[in-house]
């Protein structure tokens, strides 16, 4: 239960290690804050921001979560196309002014190493595509930085477990951006949970998740490299191949008369880059399955699945349909399909209880499906009484508020990484499954294939030379 003393959008580290189960070597680290957020004025102080990556979630989520806030102020925007630094700078300028909030000093960067390297900045969102998040997310710990990581948590198994071991190290405060146990007005995500787990469809038996796909397309033709791109840094740890705006992000003018950043970037579809729906929206639906089924720090001992994929070689080549079945300790049996409604369905032998995003918000699935379902729907409506639920979970109505409230207060956030790096390794060990479309063993403590090779050098990529978190993380480790 939520004592009357625990804030709302924060939670401390003591309920945290209690509701999630996060061991004291995950949370041993000292708890670094910034001297300027000490002293007899520290509640007014505000945190520091800035942003790394100006594009599409980053202008329309993780800048509006920022500035949207009245703990924040932002410093820089830092992008690797110049076009969308500026963009990012103007569009802070904006929401600040839409809530008649003081005018913001923002510096701009095409290079994330020079905001980085500022000691005014306590903090930093990362908006980047998922092959670059390590990498940034490891320099931004290692120059003292608090961080809000876009999921999913990382590109690679490897590198998961190894930024989740930096951060325990570190001490610094990390949220990954599963905002679903953030979500309002409605909350249903967090109302699913705690409804699920205080046995109000039983004992647990099974879990649907429905995750939508992307198209593939023929390729577009090479194409000069924009001037206003540092194309090489974007490529950062994965092979050198031609430009070509389908690979990477819109250069077309946007609805506002800036750059494009409204529309899908093609990244999202190429496997150098990202993995597919299996982590795009799998982070955020695994992890809301892993927290109802109070399982946040183990993962499956079984991994069965098919997919279908385009030819390699093809620019867009992320996974088309699937089916993956996945079997959790006390043999909750887990399925994962493009066939099922968007969203969560918790299964046990006296109901189910359904959630999802409202329509509008679900409206970004590529694949247009409908349902009859609600967006927080059940088989009785009476499993859905909030009268006498016994496990209650924190409340959050803004998961970017939630990570500043902790940078101040060195509380663990809703999503750290620990729990973030379980759901996210949950999505790749089904992704290995899709792709070797074979029974798979997996043994959820040691983080590994049981006696499969094949599966194992899956787990981790190689990394281009000058470029790469594990790389990275070898020279730090002889510093």
């Amino acid at each position: 239960m939520t004592k009357p003393n625990e804030t709302n959008d924060a939670i401390s580290r003591r309920a945290f290690i209690q509701r999630t189960g996060v061991t004291a070597a995950a949370v041993a680290a000292p708890m670094i804050i910034p001297a300027r957020l000490l002293g007899a004025n520290a509640p007014s102080n505000r945190v520091r921001v800035g942003h790394i990556g100006a594009g599409r979630i980053a202008q329309g989520h993780d800048m509006v979560g920022v500035a949207g806030s009245d703990l924040a102020d932002v410093l820089a925007v830092a992008d690797l196309d110049s076009r969308r630094a500026a963009s990012g700078k103007t569009r802070v300028e904006h929401l600040f002014a839409a809530r008649n909030a003081p005018p913001q000093k923002i510096d701009v960067y095409t290079d994330y190493k020079q905001l980085l390297a500022r000691s005014d900045i306590d903090a930093v969102t990362i908006s980047l595509p998922d092959h670059q998040h390590a990498e940034v997310a490891l320099r931004a710990l290692r120059a003292g930085k608090d961080v809000y990581l876009q999921k999913p948590f990382t590109m690679t198994h490897a590198e998961g477990v190894m930024l989740r071991d930096a951060v325990a190290k570190s001490g610094r405060i990390l949220q990954v951006g599963s905002q679903q146990r953030s979500w309002g007005p409605n909350e249903q995500f967090r109302k699913a949970v705690e409804f699920v787990r205080s046995g109000r469809v039983g004992q647990l038996q099974r879990v649907e998740i429905g995750l939508p796909i992307d198209p593939t397309a023929p390729d577009e033709p090479q194409q000069p490299v924009p001037a206003n791109l540092d194309y090489d840094m974007w490529l950062g740890p994965t092979p050198v191949v031609f430009y070509t705006e389908q690979r990477v992000h819109p250069q077309g003018t946007g609805r506002d008369g800036g750059p494009d950043v409204q529309s899908r970037p093609g990244w999202l579809r190429n496997e150098n880059y990202s993995l597919g729906m299996i982590t795009g929206w799998g982070a955020h639906h695994f992890d809301t399955a892993h927290w109802g089924m109070d399982m946040e720090l183990t993962g499956p001992s079984k991994i069965e699945g098919k997919g279908e994929f385009p030819p390699h070689d093809r620019i867009w080549n992320v996974h088309g349909k699937y089916h993956i079945e996945l079997t959790y300790p006390g043999n909750v049996i887990m399925t994962v399909s493009d066939e099922l409604p968007n969203g969560i369905k918790f299964i046990g032998n006296e109901g189910w209880i359904f959630v999802s995003r409202d329509a509008s918000q679900t409206a970004s699935d590529p694949s247009g499906r409908t349902t009859s379902l609600k967006s927080l729907d059940a088989s009785d409506p009476k499993l859905l009484d909030p009268n006498g639920v016994t496990v209650q979970m924190p409340h959050s109505l803004s998961h970017h508020k939630n990570w500043l409230e902790c940078v101040k207060s060195r509380q663990q956030p809703l999503a750290p990484a620990p729990v973030a790096h379980r759901a996210n390794a949950a999505c790749i060990v089904s992704w290995i499954a899709m792709k070797l479309q074979r029974p798979l063993t997996w043994d959820a403590k040691a983080e590994r294939f049981v006696n499969d090779a094949e599966a194992n050098a899956m787990l981790t990529r190689p990394e281009r030379a000058g470029y790469g978190a594990l790389t990275l993380a070898r020279t730090f480790s002889k510093v």
